[in-house]
């Protein structure tokens, strides 16, 4: 494969592939496994949902939106099967996207741009994954993304957001490991204003809400990519 020229060793590229393996545990696939043996959503079934929500980093204001329109849908039919509850589930999120975004598609991006998304989230919750679908997504709705990648802290976090941006097709800038996050993050935003890309996505190292200075490093990095764009263009 291609990829064997850019890493040198089929053992090398196996690594980064058992890398990628363990990035693919989705939410959804947790779920399963939350509610296997349950019949019908009940009280019991909403409740793995919400732990499984937001121990995938989902957001407890978001998280708690999902299980009340899911709530209020098995009230409105009176009974769901556990079967159905991945296709309702990625329902609610894509109506959530919907209502929140304020037009009919997640996707158009309108205002300013380049539109701005930084990717956040703790370590192993699919975040390189995330950018992937996201890029091929906007790419597919007709817009122009590149990929920015920041998280300079693990050495194989470049090398799996260089794996997505040639699956997607999409431009990536990259500076390597140990390099200044907030350095990338203003290099992509300035390159996506220069081409007059449509989306940049910035990928960001895996940190906890609780530890102070990396969360400190993420303000920063947002606030440098904020200079010389719109504000309300970075989410």
């Amino acid at each position: 494969m291609a990829f064997f020229g850019l890493f040198g060793t089929r053992e090398k590229k196996q690594q980064l592939d058992a890398g990628l393996d363990r990035s693919r545990t989705t939410l959804f696939s947790k779920l399963t496994r939350a509610i296997a043996g349950k019949n019908s959503v009940d009280d019991e079934v909403l409740d793995a949902l919400e732990e499984t929500l937001v121990t995938s980093d989902v957001g407890v204001e978001t998280t708690l939106k999902i299980i009340d329109r899911i709530q209020a849908r098995v009230k409105r039919e009176g009974y769901l099967g556990t079967s159905e509850l991945n296709g309702i589930l990625r329902g609610e999120i894509a109506e959530l996207m919907r209502d929140a975004s304020g037009i009919g598609d997640p996707f158009t991006v309108q205002g300013t741009k380049p539109h701005v998304i930084m990717v956040v989230g703790v370590n192993g919750v699919g975040k390189t994954t995330t950018i992937g679908k996201l890029a091929m997504a906007y790419k597919q709705a007709g817009n122009s993304v590149l990929l920015g990648a920041a998280d300079t802290f693990r050495a194989a976090a470049v090398d799996q957001l260089r794996i997505w941006s040639e699956r997607v097709g999409v431009p990536l800038v990259q500076q390597g490991m140990g390099a200044d996050p907030a350095a990338v993050a203003y290099d992509t935003v300035e390159s996506a204003k220069a081409k007059g890309v449509d989306v940049a996505i910035i990928d960001t190292a895996g940190r906890l809400h609780n530890k102070v200075n990396l969360m400190n490093e993420l303000t920063k990095v947002k606030q440098v990519m904020r200079k010389g764009i719109d504000r309300k263009s970075v989410v």
